[in-house]
């Protein structure tokens, strides 16, 4: 593991175990909760289907070029 990282979470845990306000532990408790959610259970059937459509298009090996994915999606990058 990282030693950055794993100082971070030493640092962390520190922190928390002397933590006394309630209201700053319940927010953790509830980011804990919301990054633990599937997050495909959180998105639309439209994005599910887009995803599974792309999916079996890959398995048959239907793939287009990068910069035709650039070109359709440019407006939003």
């Amino acid at each position: 593991m990282n030693t950055q990282i794993l100082n971070k979470k030493i640092e962390l845990i520190q922190w928390l175990s002397t933590l006394e306000d309630k209201s700053i532990i319940e927010k953790l408790l509830q980011f804990k909760k919301e990054e633990s959610k599937d997050w495909w259970n959180s998105i639309s059937d439209e994005e599910k289907s887009s995803i599974e459509k792309g999916i079996i298009e890959a398995d048959q090996d239907n793939l287009k070029p990068h910069t035709v994915a650039q070109k359709v999606y440019e407006k939003w990058l």
